[in-house]
């Protein structure tokens, strides 16, 4: 594309994202924090693994620690980049490589929760896009070695949906969009909103489901306990996104109003759900873990407060209740501290 790209935060999506660009001939500068990750780039390239031999590959990188940012103009500005931190580390991040853009530059979140308006509150909404990453399943185990859990799913599923937040369909979105389906399925959307709290519905209800249960993916659908926090935990989601008036899209085969119904009690809906998690644990490998479940073993700050504690502030917004939201915050947070221990006990009779 003739682009220079700039990926802030080479971590598991981020990396692999940035990783297949590189593969496929686009110039990308890896910007991030951890110097053993950054080292181990530089010297021996970027490890990318998945599910089959067929989809793994070394890749040689240009990586470069945060550090290092301010030595870039010398190599041009950015025309693109993307913001792959976790969302409490969206300002800084987004501060930091706003200065080294071009002048039709733009920036991309590529995160988990809605950081959208954090990135615009520093390089103003025009300059901002999103992309929503759902169903990567990836996590970057060791310096330069990422790792993905789940099979590509090509055209039968567009992994990443990128829209603008005006909700038109732009060149540049296009662009973004190519750019990712050099890794997986993507698509453009006119409802970035709704697809973003469509997301956020599979994330409050898995990601602490899986730092305060210990579980990996597969474990949280298996377990009964931890299946129905993540099935009351979605239905209390998706009736607040309703709530505030947003178009949700469908869960692959399933509805929001399934969840709603499911986490009401409805036991012809609540069958519905729960084969269709059952059913999804026949596509992920068991070494996939959402990400908060991976910051809790590697003892790291989650995004519990981005996620769950959004949800209970949009609900408060509209005078409603998020019990369930709100709980798991609780029990984040406690085992966040050391105060409670991450087990599938800490979910029971939720």
């Amino acid at each position: 594309m003739n682009l220079r790209i700039a990926m802030v935060g080479a971590g598991g999506v981020g990396g692999m994202c940035a990783g297949h660009m590189v593969r496929n001939g686009e110039d990308v500068t890896f910007i991030d924090p951890w110097p053993d990750h950054v080292d181990k780039m530089n010297k021996s390239g970027l490890e990318l693994r998945g599910v089959t031999e067929a989809e793994s590959y070394n890749v040689p990188v240009k990586a470069i620690h945060i550090t290092e940012v301010q030595n870039t103009p010398k190599e041009g500005p950015f025309d693109i980049a993307f913001i792959s931190t976790k969302s409490y580390d969206t300002i800084w991040a987004t501060s930091l490589i706003a200065p080294y853009l071009s002048e039709l530059g733009f920036v991309v979140s590529l995160q988990n929760a809605l950081n959208e308006e954090r990135v615009a509150s520093v390089v103003g909404p025009e300059r901002t896009l999103g992309c929503i990453a759902s169903g990567i399943g990836v996590e970057l185990e060791k310096p330069a070695h990422i790792q993905r859990n789940v099979p590509i799913r090509g055209n039968t599923y567009p992994v990443f949906r990128v829209g603008e937040l005006h909700g038109r369909i732009t060149k540049r979105a296009e662009q973004v969009a190519q750019l990712m389906s050099y890794t997986d399925g993507s698509k453009v959307t006119d409802n970035l909103w709704g697809e973003r709290w469509s997301k956020l519905c599979i994330n409050s209800s898995h990601n602490g489901l899986a730092a305060c249960t210990g579980l990996n993916g597969n474990g949280m659908a298996i377990n009964e306990d931890a299946r129905d926090a993540q099935i009351k935990i979605c239905g209390e989601t998706s009736r607040i996104a309703l709530a505030l008036g947003y178009v949700l899209e469908n869960r692959k085969s399933t509805e929001p109003q399934q969840w709603i119904a499911a986490a009401a009690g409805d036991k012809t809906a609540l069958q519905e759900v729960e084969d269709f998690l059952i059913e999804e644990t026949k596509t992920r490998g068991e070494g996939q873990r959402p990400s908060m479940g991976q910051d809790m073993a590697k003892g790291r700050k989650t995004e519990i407060g981005e996620m769950n504690g959004y949800v209970c502030e949009k609900a408060a917004e509209v005078g409603l209740a998020a019990p369930y939201n709100a709980k798991m915050v609780d029990l984040v947070r406690r085992c966040e501290r050391g105060a409670l221990k991450p087990t599938p006990s800490n979910v029971v009779d939720y």
